[in-house]
């Protein structure tokens, strides 16, 4: 059974209820339709897609959604069974570790994936990556290019994919200004992916063990203050 708009205009789903993680409060959660487009509006102007009004039933904030036009059936409008989420969830990433200019940047290649702006998105990504090869130097640069190929086997990233993905990060070493794959969806959130784990690789993974082995000094040395050595004991 489709996805429909029938002639009083409530909208019908196989499945009651659609799912999604609401943009807000980032929950996966059910919406609702609280605001169906009119079926004798839909009838006259026959749009090819068509804009839904959702309430996640979460926290109650409103989720859009738009879907293509099937058909224009007696007594309703057949809507396809995927849709478009007009705002997406934002990226979670610990940007603790970052340095400034990197997080500026990348914080922006996510708001540009957000909004599925995917080229801006591949645009604003080799930025990160030139900053970051400027901040770690040439050894830095190397170490990330293998773990580019490590992440492509263990992730068992197709040829084609990865290869996109290479001359967005890396670009061509012998063309100053190497020209910007257009990537399509499945491309972009695996680029996404990527340079997460290359940023996490580069910075979070180092910064959190600098951590964890400063917290352990400290204990270490906090005790060892505390402690009486035994030659003292009988003095």
């Amino acid at each position: 059974m489709s996805i429909y708009v029938d002639a009083h205009g409530r909208l019908h789903h196989p499945e009651q209820n659609l799912a999604v993680t609401c943009p807000h409060c980032q929950v996966l959660s059910h919406i609702t339709p609280i605001a169906v487009p009119q079926y004798e509006l839909l009838i006259t102007t026959r749009p090819k897609q068509v804009g839904v009004v959702f309430v996640c039933d979460s926290c109650n904030a409103p989720v859009f959604l738009k879907f293509n036009v099937k058909m224009y059936a007696a007594s309703r409008v057949e809507l396809s069974s995927t849709f478009i989420e007009l705002e997406r969830p934002r990226e979670k990433f610990s940007f603790t570790y970052l340095p400034e200019e990197v997080e500026q940047l990348f914080k922006e290649a996510i708001s540009c994936y957000t909004t599925a702006c995917y080229n801006a998105f591949a645009s604003m990504c080799r930025r990160t990556a030139q900053t970051m090869f400027v901040e770690l130097g040439e050894s830095g640069k190397l170490k990330l290019f293998d773990e580019l190929a490590r992440v492509g086997e263990m992730a068992s990233i197709d040829a084609d994919t990865h290869a996109v993905i290479k001359k967005v990060i890396f670009g061509n070493e012998n063309d100053p200004k190497p020209a910007m794959p257009v990537l399509d969806t499945y491309q972009a959130g695996i680029l996404l992916e990527v340079l997460k784990d290359l940023l996490y690789q580069a910075y979070v993974r180092k910064g959190r063990l600098q951590q964890a082995m400063a917290m352990r000094r400290f204990f270490v040395d906090e005790h060892n203050d505390k402690v009486t050595p035994i030659s003292k004991l009988g003095a």
